[in-house]
């Protein structure tokens, strides 16, 4: 299999897996995607849905990686990563959610960061490699764990300062060793054009091995496909329907942009809900045609503060870059933040069940749009006590992944938003 950038439409260089996954970003800017989207055995899909979602994800993953890696070492290491729980539960009448944050640093990221981490130690074979990566909260947590110890990489840490929430950044500056935590004078948006400015940067590249362990690289991109027939197997046993509507509460949209993905390789779908908070720039775009990039706002669900999206670009190309057929394909719904707290609320007085801000925008969305399907959870309640106990008064007791962080030692050193400084601070690495 060969990848290529979203902006190279004549195909005109193709690249290996490790060159793709190595380099992050495509030098002309673009983002990486595969040459074909494989098929999947919706039967066989089925069957794997009943034994276990790290049989599964192999299955899926051999079928992109299949050519690179060998399917042996990748089911291995997917066994010993995707060992935790990834139930769909019932949450009030007849709504679904398929409750994504069972993993080591509970959220969705695990899923992503977790096989990047395993698949990029398998190609790299020890070479030295610097990971690059900007967090709005939980990315930087997941992809921390995921690199944590392996060998010859060491892994850099851009998150926005006193904009995320305190355990969320306890998950990156606790771990020490070959993590290094960066708090930015400035907002995710920030981080993200910092991220990107350091990988156009040709000199420095020279320079310096480095990748991206955002959802803008496609071993973080790819395997969040995985989920979705994951999802789907399930809520056909509990339902026994067919084409599930599936709302997706979206930031970077790299979630979002692998349920499209999931789709084309034949993941029966009658429609996506893309749930925005505040930062609307999708939901907006769906309704009016214009696509608006702007600075984010801070809000509850403060992993979505995104203004500028990476994956907006994927999501055009999946439609062959028509922005009349993406609009055609998705729904879009916008949250604010007294609508995010009527929901936690909401759904704790009357179901007795604590979701975190962002799952509460997935959750308004479905009941806003009537979805007859399941949502996308995507952290655990844990990791945003302030909010919810503000908002429900009550405490929200730490899952084992969580528990102690805050007694920890911390480390993070301060960055100004400057491309000079970053690039310094990577080549002393």
């Amino acid at each position: 299999m060969k990848y290529y950038s979203t902006r190279d439409h004549a195909r005109a260089r193709g690249y290996s897996l490790r060159e793709a996954a190595m380099l992050g970003l495509a030098p002309d800017g673009g983002l990486f995607v595969p040459e074909r989207i494989p098929e999947v055995d919706l039967s066989h899909v089925e069957r794997l849905c009943g034994e276990s979602y790290a049989a599964l994800a192999g299955y899926l993953a051999e079928l992109f990686f299949g050519d690179d890696l060998d399917p042996q070492e990748l089911r291995c290491a997917l066994e010993g990563l995707y060992d935790f729980a990834v139930p769909l539960r019932m949450v009030g009448r007849g709504r679904y959610t398929l409750e994504l944050f069972h993993g080591p640093t509970c959220a969705f990221k695990d899923f992503g960061a977790g096989f990047m981490g395993r698949t990029l130690g398998l190609l790299s074979r020890g070479e030295r490699l610097t990971i690059l990566t900007a967090t709005s909260g939980d990315t930087g947590s997941a992809v921390a764990h995921g690199f944590y110890g392996v060998p010859g990489i060491e892994v850099v840490v851009l998150y926005p300062d006193h904009r995320i929430s305190r355990l969320q950044e306890r998950q990156m500056t606790t771990l020490g060793g070959n993590i290094h935590a960066l708090r930015v004078a400035g907002s995710f948006d920030d981080c993200q054009r910092l991220v990107k400015d350091a990988f156009s940067d040709e000199a420095f590249r020279n320079r310096c091995a480095v990748t991206s362990a955002n959802s803008i690289n496609l071993l973080r991109w790819i395997p969040q496909a995985f989920y979705y027939f994951w999802g789907w197997g399930a809520w056909r046993r509990a339902t026994g329907g067919e084409r599930p509507e599936i709302v997706v509460p979206s930031g970077n949209y790299g979630n979002l942009a692998a349920g499209m993905l999931a789709q084309r390789m034949g993941l029966p779908v009658s429609r996506i809900v893309a749930a925005s908070n505040a930062n609307d720039v999708v939901p907006e775009f769906l309704q009016t045609g214009i696509y608006r990039p702007r600075p984010s706002v801070a809000t509850p669900a403060s992993a979505m503060d995104v203004g500028a999206p990476s994956n907006f670009e994927r999501m055009l190309w999946l439609c062959g870059g028509d922005p009349d057929a993406l609009r055609g394909e998705l729904d879009g719904f916008r949250c604010d933040d007294a609508l995010i707290r009527r929901t936690i609320d909401l759904l704790y007085e009357r179901c007795g069940y604590l979701s975190d801000p962002h799952s509460a925008v997935g959750y308004a969305a479905s009941v806003d749009r009537n979805a007859g399907g399941f949502y996308l959870s995507t952290a655990h309640p844990a990791k945003f006590r302030e909010v919810i106990t503000a908002v429900t008064g009550s405490k929200v007791p730490l899952p084992p992944q969580l528990a102690g962080l805050m007694e920890k030692p911390s480390f993070s050193q301060p960055l100004e938003a400057d491309l000079g400084a970053l690039e310094a601070y990577v080549a002393a690495l």
